[in-house]
């Protein structure tokens, strides 16, 4: 029997643009590397649509190292929440987002993250992986909402 623990972490922004521009650009996976700081690049295989079943490809730099990584995703459900499942380290771990309107221009956003820490990621404290984790979500959010409000506001001043 495989035992382990499982961390989960919540981000949460304010985002001032409508649920529908935030969905668009969350589904533009070519755009992850805009916001996540350990994608390099990012495409859906097969070039098909997000959607559940779909494999979600990344190059990415991890602690100065190049390599791949391919997420499942579990769930899209627009445009309210998409889920994904992969691995961080030697673990099992599962990500998604979660979009509210929030009245007529913005949208509350949330990202979550749950990790199932086995094998050798065990001998880490879950507390300090915990926190690191927070830390890259909570600046991916920002990313995000800065990516997402730069897009409206060149979108406004454009004849």
């Amino acid at each position: 029997m495989t035992r382990y623990r499982t961390i989960r972490t919540e981000s949460r922004i304010i985002v001032a643009a409508s649920i529908g521009t935030v969905w668009a650009y969350l589904c533009d996976v070519g755009r992850w590397a805009e916001w996540a700081p350990t994608v390099l690049e990012c495409r859906i295989r097969g070039d098909g649509p997000l959607e559940p079943g779909a494999w979600v490809d990344q190059r990415a730099r991890d602690l100065g190292v190049d390599h791949r990584r391919s997420e499942r995703v579990t769930a899209v459900d627009e445009p309210n929440a998409m889920a994904f499942a992969g691995t961080m380290g030697t673990s099992v771990a599962r990500w998604g987002m979660e979009f509210v309107p929030v009245g007529t221009v913005g949208t509350a956003a949330m990202m979550w993250v749950e990790v199932d820490i086995a094998n050798v990621m065990r001998v880490y404290p879950a507390r300090a992986l915990r926190a690191q984790i927070q830390r890259v979500s909570d600046r991916e959010m920002t990313g995000i909402r800065a990516a997402v409000e730069a897009d409206v506001q060149a979108e406004a001043g454009s004849p």
